[in-house]
């Protein structure tokens, strides 16, 4: 890559209105230019505009389903890259919360979260240094699944599919536990196990989830997390 390559990349990141579409579409769901618009507070056209230079730029890819155009983050290196600028800008003294509702949403979003594909937050983190307390995960020399954590994968009956350049396990910097929490293959593979057993829900509008009473119980069975950690 060029060094004129990097400046055009980064600068498709330094713009607050192209910044807060990509926090959004960190969820991992196609939006449309209109909900992304009213998201970030900005006009349609200027949302339009903003939108054509981040698909022209490799950063999202779209698709069109009649009158509507949706988009989504271009692929999980993206993803990955969003979340890590997001953890190194966040500022060390947290603004005050402007409503009661900001501070609840916040605290929901801390508590855990999806980060494009995988879990994240206080949630995400408590599973990966369990796995990692267990023996299933190894952080020593970067993220790696051991043996008996592909086991456990099996054990669960959730597979690991293994496509393209995508490795099984990698450390995702948590932005608010600033701390790597599980992604790849695996962490994809986990978070959506969760969601799809009930182990997890959806809670809001963001992407903020809540462990269940059948997650507290799966997961400390499966990896001895107590409940009161999860809460």
């Amino acid at each position: 890559m060029a060094a004129s390559d990097l400046a055009a990349l980064a600068a498709l990141f330094a713009d607050e209105s192209r910044a807060a579409f990509l926090l959004a579409l960190l969820d991992g769901r196609a939006w449309t230019a209109g909900e992304l618009a009213r998201h970030a507070g900005v006009a349609p056209s200027t949302a339009s505009e903003h939108l054509g230079k981040l698909v022209a730029g490799g950063v999202l890819t779209e698709e069109r389903q009649g009158r509507h155009r949706y988009v989504r983050l271009a692929d999980p290196g993206i993803a990955h890259l969003v979340e890590d600028l997001a953890a190194r800008s966040e500022p060390r003294v947290a603004a005050p919360a402007r409503s009661l509702r900001a501070a609840s949403a916040g605290q929901a979003m801390a508590r855990g979260r999806t980060c494009y594909d995988h879990l994240a937050g206080r949630l995400g983190i408590t599973i990966t240094e369990a796995m990692t307390a267990r023996g299933l995960l190894r952080q020593d020399t970067g993220f790696a699944l051991t043996d008996r954590g592909v086991a456990w994968f099996e054990e669960l009956g959730v597979p690991l599919v293994r496509t393209g350049r995508r490795p099984v396990a990698r450390g995702c910097l948590d932005w608010t536990e600033r701390r790597p929490h599980l992604a790849g293959t695996a962490g994809a593979a986990l978070c959506r196990h969760a969601l799809d057993t009930g182990w997890c829900v959806r809670i809001g509008s963001e992407r903020a989830v809540k462990v269940t009473a059948e997650g507290e119980s799966a997961l400390y069975e499966s990896l001895g997390i107590a409940p009161t950690t999860l809460r």
